[in-house]
């Protein structure tokens, strides 16, 4: 790290002792003091952990908070979280004396099982209880989808999960909702959006000193496992035996050392599907994620213990949960190549969308009015589905926060594995109701004799072969990902894999679709999409691009696949050389 001058490490040694001189966590207090200790000493990583930690304050967004857990402003910690809680507090207060004068606001709060999670949530719960709530805490350590169905079954007007989600074991995070008196109806039960992020995070910086946050020693009510029990049995009746009643179908499910395990087996054991074998060594909840490098069933190996299961039982399918159970992953046996493979978010976004376009079109009645959307960088086939069974579809920013709030929304997605299968249910992505119907969708699949490998074909042969790929590329210094979009639109391509750029927007402007988001889009002649923007949680530059081929019988789709996968490899390598790599 650059030296740093006298003045300034004296300012930030003098800061660490303040703030391990008000630390309600000994422990936090006392490694904070030991990494004095070290600084002062001259121990250079002592000294860059040590500016890290006090390098401005975590910032509040729509994401809520996220980051590793540690003592000082830039980390997730009991006092960054008692402020957070006491501002949320403030905001939450003010929303309800505004639409309801009178009206004692409600709230709940939930947690996973990560390090210090339990600490934060009672904390959050005993300053909710203090600032005159009537308070709820989930009564063990339970999925994130549950905490959104509990803002609404509940009729609370905030939500708190003290989660972070697929995060690396050292990160804790904290996700906010918003409901009843606090939010418009369609946003009640969702997660938090601009300007309410703004809202929030101003009056968590107005909070006063640590000791002027009140902290009641009870008055919360810890929910009765019923709770659990109701979502479970609401998931699960979403299950539909009479219009797909077969469940003959072997499962491997890994809920990736996180909390959805027990959940999500006793709600697909409800809905029929009893042949379900957990990954032994991912079953329990463990904040140390032993077994996986990073606990996210996207990045290579993480579905390596559930692969080999499925391989010993003879399995039919793989369905993997993050750990805290709002994403759902699939895999299973490719008849092509005879070999197991975690299909894309995209391909389980228009199997599930399909799927639920039959159950609705199976019940005889008269069409239910409705709205199928994903993400914009999420594929176009979900649109192509939603013409043809003559349903609205609408494209969001990204993010579950944007898909859950479409008025009249049926289903939603977003092609990094997120579904929402139920939105009257959760209004958010669950991974547990989408593994239900995942389920529902690969038996009836098997009971005709097919594979869901082949009902996406069918779909192939109906809309066209849709194929996507990404492209992440990760930087250490955040101002480069300023450089490269500026570079894209100072010289913006002309072509991408041969074929000329038609339609360009800077979604930096807005369109009479989307609000402004920073991000590039760009579609050619032949259809090719090619969509660049910086990671809103990440520093990472994200580049998603989807080719289609149009196939006129099932004997051209193996040189359609092999087609569209050189188109992807060519776009690819046109990306790379518009961004200067």
């Amino acid at each position: 790290m650059p030296m740093m001058s006298t003045d300034a490490e004296s300012i930030l040694f003098s800061q660490a002792r303040d703030w391990a001189a008000q630390d309600p966590d000994s422990a936090t207090s006392a490694a904070l003091s030991e990494l004095v200790r070290q600084a002062e000493s001259g121990v250079g990583a002592a000294r860059q952990e040590l500016a890290d930690s006090f390098n401005g304050t975590l910032q509040f967004g729509t994401a809520g908070l996220r980051a590793a857990l540690g003592p000082g402003p830039n980390r997730m910690n009991r006092v960054v979280v008692r402020r957070a809680a006491a501002g949320l507090a403030a905001f939450l207060s003010d929303a309800v004396g505004h639409a309801s004068p009178g009206t004692r606001p409600r709230a709940v709060v939930g947690y996973d099982a990560r390090h210090n999670s339990d600490i934060f949530a009672e904390e959050t719960a005993a300053i909710f209880t203090a600032a005159g709530f009537e308070t709820f805490l989930m009564p063990s350590a339970l999925p994130t989808p549950l905490l959104a169905y509990a803002v609404r079954a509940l009729d609370c007007d905030g939500g708190v999960m003290v989660t972070a989600s697929h995060n690396p074991p050292q990160d804790n995070g904290y996700k906010v909702y918003l409901g009843r008196h606090a939010v418009e109806e369609s946003g009640r039960g969702a997660q938090i959006v601009a300007p309410y992020d703004a809202g929030i995070a101003a009056r968590i910086d107005a909070v006063g000193p640590l000791e002027s946050i009140p902290l009641a020693p009870d008055g919360w009510t810890v929910l009765d496992p019923s709770i659990a029990a109701d979502y479970q049995r609401a998931t699960a009746a979403l299950a539909d035996p009479a219009r797909f009643p077969s469940r003959d179908l072997r499962i491997v499910l890994t809920p990736m050392h996180g909390v959805g395990g027990k959940t999500a087996v006793a709600v697909l054991n409800e809905a029929g599907f009893s042949d379900v074998t957990l990954v032994a060594e991912q079953a329990d909840p463990d904040p140390e994620f032993p077994t996986v490098s990073f606990p996210n069933p996207e990045e290579p190996g993480a579905l390596d213990l559930a692969l080999e299961a499925a391989v010993r039982v003879d399995a039919d399918i793989v369905l993997a949960n993050d750990p805290d159970a709002d994403r759902a992953a699939v895999a299973a046996k490719d008849p092509d190549t005879d070999a197991w493979r975690m299909l894309r978010g995209d391909e389980v976004g228009a199997l599930l969308g399909a799927h639920i376009v039959a159950r609705l079109a199976a019940g005889g009645e008269e069409k239910p009015d409705g709205v199928l959307a994903n993400s914009v960088v999420s594929s176009r086939l979900l649109s192509r589905i939603a013409a043809a069974a003559g349903y609205a579809h609408e494209e969001t920013l990204t993010g579950f926060k944007w898909i859950s709030r479409v008025p009249g929304l049926l289903y939603g997605y977003e092609e990094a594995l997120g579904y929402c299968v139920a939105p009257d249910l959760v209004r958010d992505k669950d991974g547990i109701s989408a593994a239900v119907l995942i389920a529902e969708l690969a038996a009836t699949a098997k009971a005709g004799g097919k594979t869901i490998f082949d009902t996406l074909d069918e779909l192939y042969l109906q809309h066209g072969l849709h194929a996507s790929d990404q492209l992440s590329i990760r930087v250490a210094d955040l101002g480069l990902l300023d450089a490269m979009m500026n570079r894209l639109r100072v010289s913006p391509p002309d072509s991408f894999g041969s074929s000329a750029v038609e339609t360009f927007v800077d979604l930096a402007e807005g369109t009479e679709h989307l609000p402004p988001t920073d991000g590039l889009l760009y579609v050619t002649r032949d259809q090719t999409r090619v969509i660049i923007r910086p990671s809103g949680t990440e520093p990472k530059l994200k580049c998603y691009l989807e080719v289609i081929k149009g196939v006129e019988s099932a004997a051209e789709l193996p040189e359609a696949r092999q087609a569209a996968r050189a188109a992807l490899d060519q776009v690819l390598g046109d990306v790379r050389e518009a961004l200067g790599l």
